[in-house]
């Protein structure tokens, strides 16, 4: 099971990267799915998702985002639980802070997943931004 749980959040990532939206992103979640960002540089409070709102804010990306990169540094899987690291790169469609647009904001992202019936249902992100 571990690998197919690997797969899917290799997967999972190429479709975040895609700017994947709606149903073909939805597919990827259990309905009943929990996303929590703890607290970084750029959401202070941290913030926790459901699926509507994961939804929406892949929309939103969109808009702020003209691109996104997750270079895989490593991965753990074992049962229901997949560990990733990656280095995050997002070029800016619009200025954020001290960033113009086109700049390319960078975090180094520990994602922890859990799954239910080949869907994610919790993932962690504790995301460390690079100074902006």
């Amino acid at each position: 099971m571990s690998t197919s749980n690997l797969d899917t959040t290799l997967r999972y990532l190429k479709a975040l990267e895609d700017m994947t939206t709606g149903e073909a992103l939805a597919a990827f979640f259990h309905p009943d799915v929990v996303q929590r960002e703890y607290p970084n540089a750029l959401t202070t409070k941290g913030q926790t998702r459901d699926l509507k709102k994961l939804l929406a804010d892949s929309e939103r990306a969109k808009g702020l985002l003209s691109s996104q990169r997750y270079a895989v540094r490593s991965t753990f899987a074992q049962g229901d639980t997949v560990a990733v690291e990656v280095d995050w790169t997002g070029t800016l469609a619009i200025p954020v802070r001290t960033l113009p647009a086109g700049a390319q904001m960078r975090a180094a992202c520990g994602m922890f997943l859990t799954f239910k019936d080949g869907r994610i249902l919790t993932q962690n992100n504790y995301d460390c931004f690079e100074p902006f």
